[in-house]
C-alpha cells in the first residue's frame, strides 16, 4: 500500500456481551416470510414463467436487431451438417437433427431466461439418446443390409421422441419441485471426466463409417471395448473410398480450423461455413460420380421435405425409458445452466436456474411432437454466437425460419451426401473434448481426491457405459463432500499486537499467543455427526482433557490429604517427586478458554448439547469457557436449546472474539483494561 494511502483508525465503544447487544441493537429474529399467491402481482408471475413477455416489449430493435440476424443466419447453417451428423450419434434419421434445431430452440425463445445459450443437438446427449434407441427399437432397423422393420418393436424415432417427452416430464417436475441445485452436485471434475470419456464413446461409434465397416451395433455393458474388437475382425474388409473420403474431410476440416480460421476471423464478421461447404460438396460429388451404386458407399439416404406432422410419442415406453430419461435430463440441464451462467457473468445479466428446468421441459416436450430428439444447449455454437454478436434470444427466431425455409425443399437435395463425411465431421468436433484430458494435469496439482474422481469417472465411462460412470462419479462426489465436510478447519489463535486481529499462530509469526487465555477457532458445520470431531479437536489442541484433568487433581489433593503417619512411611523426597510428576501432567496455566465460532455455519441440538457438556466439564476444573462470533442462527439454535441457562455450565457468549478476550483479562487480570479502544493498520 501506497504511504499517503496508510492511515490509523481508532475504534471507541463499550465491551458487549452478546445480550447486552441485543438490547443496544434492538435484536429481533427475522420472521418466516410464505408464499402468498394472493399477494403476487398476476403480471409478475406471468413476466417470471414466460419472460419473452418481459424483454422482447423492450427490444432494442437498431442497436441490437443486427446482431442477432448475423447469428441467426450463422447458427442455421452450422445447424444443418450438426444436426445430420449428431443425429447418427442418436440412431436416428439425418433430418431429425435439423428438426431438433427449430422446434425445441422456438419453444425456448418464449420461456428461457439465457440471452447466448444455442439449443439443439450435443454430441454427449445424442449418443446418450442413441444407446437408449439401440436398446428399445426393433433390432430389424440395426442389421446390417435390412432397411425394414419386423413390425413387432418400436422405430428408432419412436424411441427417440419417447425419450424426449420423458425427459421433458422429469425436468417439469424437477422445476415443480425447485429441483434446480441438483445441477450443483455434478461438480466441474465430475462433468469434465464424463464429456472426455463420452469424446471416446462418439469417436468409436463413428469408426465404422470413417472406414466404410459393416458391423453390428453393440448394446449393453463394455460397448467400446467390443465395439473395437469388431472393427479389427473386420478391417480387412475396409472400404477404400470411404477411407479416403473421411481422411481428405479431416485433413482440409483441420488444416482450415487450425491455420485459415483464425486469419479469416480478424477479417470477417461470422465463420466461414466451412462444414455446410463440405457437406454440399461431397453430396454433389457423390451424386455425379455415383459412389453408392458403384462403391457401394453407405449415403444418407430418402430425406423427407417439409415439415414433420406432429405425432405423439408412445406413452408405454415411458416407463421402460425412465432412467436413461433421468439421466440424460440431469446432464443436459447441467451442461446448459453451466453455459448459460457463464456468459450471463460475462454480460451482467441473470439467469434463473429454475426457469431453465421448465423452459428446456416445455422444449423437450413440444420438441417429442415434432420428431424431435432431446435437446440441450451445444458449447461450440454458443461459443460462435457471442462471437458473431448476438445480443438476445431473438436470433432463434432468426436461425429456426432460415432452417425452415431450407427444410421445405432441401432434404432431397442432399439424399446422397456420404455417411463417412458426417463422421468426419464429428470426429474433428471432438477435438475440444479431447482436449480436456490436460484437465487429468492440472486437477491432479491442485486436489489428488478431485484428481482421483476424474479418473474413476473416465475409466468408468470409457469401459462400462456411461450412465454406470456418471452414477459412479456421482457417487465419489457425495463421497467427496462426506469426507471434506468431516474434516473441520481448526486451530488456535494468537493476538496480533496493537490491534482487534487473531489469527492462526501455526501460519503467523506476528499472532502471539495470550497469557492464560486459549483461543480455539472451529471452522464448519457443528452436527452430531461432527461433535465427537469437534470436541477431540479441542482437547488436543488446547492440550486439556477436563475429565483426566480433574481425576490428576484429585489424586493430588488427595495424597496431600494423607496423614503424617502415611508420609513418615515414604521418602519425602520421593512423595514429593511424585506430586510434582501429577502436576506436570496437568494444565494449571490457563485461566479462560475462548471457541471462536465466526466461521460455524450450522448448528443442531446433538451440537449444542455437546457445548454444555463442555462448559460443564471445564467448570468442574475452574476453567470457564467463553463463545464468540456466532451467527445469527447458530446463535438462536443455542437460545432454543438453553445453552447459557445452564446452572452447571460456566459458558458466556459475545459478539466478537475481542471483547470475550479483553472481558477474560478484565475478570482474571491478565492484563489492563481501561476501555475497548483498538488501533489498527489498514
Amino acid at each position: 500500500m501506497d504511504n499517503d494511502l496508510q492511515q490509523r483508525v481508532k475504534i471507541d465503544r463499550p465491551l458487549y456481551e452478546q445480550e447486552q447487544l441485543d438490547k443496544d441493537c434492538q435484536y429481533e429474529r427475522p420472521s418466516k416470510k410464505h408464499f402468498d399467491c394472493f399477494n403476487c402481482k398476476p403480471i409478475g408471475i406471468l413476466h417470471k414463467t414466460i419472460p419473452v413477455l418481459k424483454w422482447l416489449p423492450k427490444y432494442q430493435w437498431r442497436k441490437d436487431l443486427l446482431g442477432d440476424f448475423i447469428a441467426g443466419f450463422t447458427i442455421a447453417i452450422m445447424n444443418i451438417p450438426q444436426g445430420m451428423a449428431y443425429s447418427l450419434l442418436a440412431n436416428v434419421p439425418p433430418i431429425t437433427g435439423i428438426y431438433t434445431a427449430v422446434f425445441p430452440v422456438l419453444t425456448y425463445f418464449i420461456f428461457g431466461t439465457s440471452k447466448h445459450n444455442s439449443v439443439g443437438t450435443f454430441a454427449v446427449t445424442c449418443l446418450m439418446t442413441g444407446k437408449t434407441v439401440l436398446e428399445y427399437s426393433d433390432p430389424s432397423y440395426f442389421n446390417p443390409g435390412s432397411t425394414a422393420s419386423s413390425g413387432e418393436g418400436y422405430s428408432p424415432l419412436q424411441v427417440a421422441t419417447a425419450t424426449s417427452l420423458t425427459v421433458a416430464f422429469v425436468m417439469i417436475i424437477m422445476y415443480c419441485l425447485r429441483l434446480g441445485i441438483i445441477s450443483t452436485l455434478l461438480s466441474d471434475t465430475l462433468v469434465s471426466g464424463f464429456t472426455t470419456a463420452a469424446a471416446f464413446h462418439v469417436f468409436t461409434s463413428q469408426i465404422k463409417d470413417i472406414f466404410g465397416l459393416v458391423i453390428p451395433k453393440q448394446k449393453g455393458y463394455f460397448t467400446v471395448v467390443k465395439t473395437w474388437v469388431s472393427v479389427f475382425e473386420e478391417i480387412k474388409n475396409v472400404n477404400y473410398v470411404a477411407l479416403t473420403i473421411s481422411i481428405t474431410c479431416i485433413i482440409v476440416l483441420v488444416l482450415y480450423n487450425e491455420g485459415v480460421k483464425p486469419k479469416l476471423a480478424k477479417r470477417c464478421a461470422f465463420p466461414v461455413p466451412i462444414e455446410l461447404i463440405i457437406v454440399v460438396l461431397g453430396t454433389v460429388l457423390s451424386y455425379y460420380l455415383k459412389l453408392e451404386e458403384v462403391y457401394k458407399l453407405n449415403v444418407v439416404g430418402s430425406i423427407p421435405s417439409g415439415l414433420p406432422e406432429p405425432s405423439l410419442p408412445p406413452l408405454d415406453l415411458i416407463d421402460d425409458i425412465i432412467i436413461d430419461a433421468i439421466v440424460i435430463a440431469i446432464v443436459s440441464y447441467a451442461l446448459s445452466l453451466s453455459l448459460a451462467l457463464i456468459f450471463a457473468q460475462k454480460y451482467n445479466y441473470e439467469v434463473d436456474a429454475n426457469q431453465e428446468l421448465l423452459a428446456q421441459g416445455f422444449s423437450n416436450a413440444v420438441g417429442s411432437f415434432f420428431s424431435c430428439i432431446p435437446a440441450t444447449a451445444s458449447l461450440t455454437r454458443t461459443m460462435i454466437l457471442q462471437a458473431v454478436g448476438s445480443k438476445t434470444q431473438l436470433h432463434s427466431v432468426v436461425s429456426c425460419g432460415f432452417l425452415i425455409v431450407a427444410l421445405m425443399w432441401l432434404g432431397p437435395l442432399l439424399e446422397t451426401l456420404p455417411i463417412s463425411v458426417l463422421a468426419s465431421l464429428i470426429v474433428v468436433a471432438l477435438k475440444g473434448l479431447f482436449l480436456q484430458l490436460g484437465d487429468f494435469i492440472r486437477i491432479w496439482k491442485l486436489s489428488k481426491l478431485d484428481a482421483l474422481v476424474w479418473m474413476i469417472t473416465f475409466l468408468s465411462v470409457v469401459f462400462v457405459n456411461m450412465d454406470i460412470g456418471l452414477l459412479v462419479g456421482f457417487l465419489l462426489s457425495l463421497t467427496q463432500i462426506i469426507i471434506m465436510g468431516f474434516k473441520p478447519y481448526t486451530c488456535l489463535l494468537g493476538s496480533v499486537p496493537n490491534t482487534d486481529i487473531y489469527l492462526d499462530s501455526r501460519r503467523y509469526k506476528m499472532a502471539i499467543p495470550l497469557n492464560g487465555i486459549k483461543l480455539f477457532h472451529y471452522s464448519g458445520g457443528l452436527s452430531f455427526a461432527l461433535r465427537n470431531t469437534f470436541k477431540l479437536e479441542l482437547y488436543r489442541l488446547v492440550g486439556i482433557h477436563p475429565q483426566k484433568e480433574l481425576r490428576i487433581r484429585r489424586k493430588i489433593a488427595k495424597m496431600k490429604e494423607e496423614d503424617d503417619i502415611s508420609i513418615g512411611n515414604l521418602n519425602i523426597s520421593k512423595f514429593n517427586n511424585k506430586i510434582e510428576k501429577l502436576k506436570s501432567k496437568t494444565t494449571m496455566d490457563i485461566s479462560c478458554l475462548i471457541l471462536d465460532f465466526s466461521a460455524v455455519s450450522y448448528i443442531d441440538s446433538s451440537g449444542v448439547t455437546t457445548l454444555k457438556t463442555i462448559g460443564e466439564d471445564f467448570a468442574l476444573i475452574g476453567i470457564p469457557v467463553y463463545v464468540a462470533g456466532c451467527d445469527g442462527p447458530v446463535y438462536e439454535m443455542m437460545q432454543r436449546c438453553r445453552l447459557f441457562n445452564e446452572p452447571k455450565s460456566s459458558i458466556r457468549i459475545f459478539p466478537t472474539v475481542h471483547d470475550a478476550v479483553q472481558s477474560a483479562m478484565a475478570v482474571f487480570n491478565l492484563g489492563d483494561l481501561n476501555s475497548i479502544s483498538v488501533i489498527s493498520k489498514i
